[in-house]
């Protein structure tokens, strides 16, 4: 006897569909699974032979092979529960379900027959899509995050023991069919084929295969809790109008987010450079239908997608790792590589606080993402690519005690110049030289709210209207940010009259800047004219992005 269901598992951040072939053949009774399987899909021989009996269920006393296919990927988790759960019922006759392998089935099973839900469903359902799939079969707490993919019908169990339920109440009435809620008095949507139900040789009487209309309620999203706590949330963000003074780092952080260019602020302990860079989202536009499903497959992936009610993610994701990170958890790694923080701050920001406290090995790792916008992680099965396009944003000390350039008599820094430039030693001139924005935010002047303070809404008006600039201008390319310019691009969106091509080389050779910065300061005086209104970048803007520029023009000298 033989059947197949179809499941699916996670490749990266993709979904890929795998097919369940059950075979079932007279021999001594035993279950091998086959096909690349992991520790946690061979533990599911237990699991599903616990949950169908449990369940009112007969397990076969046959020799049973599972076939996962295509059988040279390998594979892990325990979404195949399910499918290898009603693949067996089916095979063995007890269950008859004529469009099984027309529908996605992901699931765990716990050992009383109820279903657990599992991640990665999102990119699972969008591949099932792609396929020619047109239902999923999976657990409740799956259900609104399966919702997302348009086109797919999705249906909910929580427990096999609804099949059961079914038989039985038939063996005790009869056939009496009527004794079913009809389609259209039933509150969701009844599955749209037949499901025929035999118990197993528990029951007192073999009753006969009955053709049955099983009520597996169609998923209806409804409001829940999380959406009135999610706009109350947004309702008390922080704001900018709680910063005081700090009008220049104010100027400078509107820019890098303008165009999603990095940025780092150096300055002395307390003086405000983690509360700042922490009111960055709320002046970041939302995220577009492509990006919001782009960043919620790599959430869902990751198994970091919490609540799914509210649709998919729209805020810009906020990643801040603490500095004792390892290089796989920032770039992503593993057996079978996991998205790091770097993924899950696609489309985002990377806030790495405290920046010389990060191991040098891992700072290192992010030479590749800031210039390409993706971490390629190699195995010896495998290459996979998982997208990194955010920006970074750090902070750091002047030196090793903070108080260098700090111009406070009572708190001298107490390092000598070997000692400062051994510290900011510990951030590489390559990784330095891809931060577009580096900032000094001095001890701030004014202690009391006087006059005008610049807010987050103000802040943001600007941002928004830069952001239409670049939508329209780079509405035929595959880039949205004056950051992703490059090559061509730059030099057809951002060129320099000759005027300001002599400004840019002078500076260039005084201060012994490489090419790299030559074609950054070039993006970020583009965003600049952009705030501006402008549509030539003229030399006021090009002198502007170059003070921006600080670590390249600073002396390790004291004040």
């Amino acid at each position: 006897m033989y059947g197949k269901m179809f499941s699916a598992c996670l490749y990266g951040i993709e979904g890929v569909m795998i097919g369940v072939e059950i075979d079932l053949a007279n021999g001594l009774p035993q279950t091998n699974i086959i096909g690349l399987p992991d520790s946690a899909i061979r533990e599911a021989v237990e699991r599903v032979r616990a949950a169908v009996k449990n369940c009112g269920y007969r397990y076969p006393q046959q020799r049973i092979t599972i076939n996962l296919a295509p059988a040279d990927l390998r594979k892990e988790g325990s979404a195949f529960d399910l499918a290898i759960a009603l693949g067996i019922l089916i095979t063995s006759g007890q269950l008859i379900m004529p469009s099984a392998q027309e529908m996605l089935l992901i699931g765990e099973l716990a050992l009383d027959g109820s279903l657990r839900p599992v991640s990665g469903v999102l990119p699972m359902v969008e591949a099932a899509r792609k396929s020619g799939f047109k239902a999923v079969l999976l657990p409740q707490g799956n259900a609104a995050e399966a919702a997302l993919i348009s086109g797919m019908n999705v249906y909910t169990i929580d427990h096999l023991q609804a099949l059961a339920n079914a038989a039985e109440s038939v063996a005790s009435f009869g056939p009496i069919i009527d004794k079913l809620v009809p389609l259209e008095e039933s509150e969701g949507s009844l599955l749209p084929f037949p499901v025929s139900v035999s118990m197993g040789t528990g029951a007192k009487e073999q009753p006969p295969v009955l053709v049955l209309s099983v009520e597996y309620l169609k998923y209806n999203p409804k409001y829940s809790d999380s959406e009135a706590a999610s706009s109350e949330a947004n309702e008390i963000m922080d704001d900018y109008s709680d910063v005081l003074g700090q009008q220049h780092v104010k100027r400078a952080l509107t820019i890098a987010a303008a165009g999603m260019h990095n940025i780092m602020l150096i300055g002395p302990p307390g003086t405000g450079k983690t509360m700042l860079i922490k009111r960055l989202p709320s002046i970041l536009p939302q995220l577009s239908d492509s990006e919001a499903l782009e960043v919620t497959k790599i959430f869902s992936a990751a198994g970091n997608l919490k609540d799914a009610h509210n649709g998919l993610l729209r805020s810009r994701p906020f990643r801040s790792p603490h500095h004792t990170i390892s290089s796989a958890g920032l770039i992503g790694g593993g057996g079978i590589p996991k998205p790091g923080e770097v993924s899950l701050a696609h489309r985002g920001i990377l806030f790495l606080d405290e920046l010389p406290e990060f191991s040098r090995n891992v700072l290192e790792v992010l030479r590749q993402p800031l210039e390409d916008g993706v971490v390629t992680i190699s195995r010896a099965r495998a290459s996979f690519t998982f997208p990194a396009k955010f920006m970074l944003a750090a902070s750091m000390n002047p030196c090793s005690c903070g108080f260098f350039g700090s111009g406070i008599s009572q708190q001298n820094c107490t390092c000598s110049p070997s000692r400062i430039a051994q510290y900011r030693a510990k951030i590489s001139g390559p990784l330095l030289d891809r931060i577009d924005l580096q900032v000094d935010v001095p001890r701030p002047k004014e202690w009391n709210r006087q006059g005008h303070v610049l807010s987050s809404a103000e802040m943001r008006a600007e941002v928004l209207a830069a952001q239409a600039i670049q939508a329209k201008r780079y509405k035929r390319l595959a880039i949205s940010w004056n950051s992703e310019l490059s090559g061509a691009s730059l030099r057809k969106y951002a060129s320099l009259n000759r005027e300001s091509a002599q400004i840019l080389y002078d500076i260039l050779e005084n201060l012994g800047l490489s090419m790299r910065a030559h074609d950054r300061i070039i993006k970020l005086s583009r965003t600049i004219a952009d705030l501006e209104g402008a549509q030539d970048i003229s030399s006021a803007h090009l002198a502007e992005a170059v003070q921006y520029r600080n670590l390249d023009r600073q002396v390790l000298v004291e004040e």
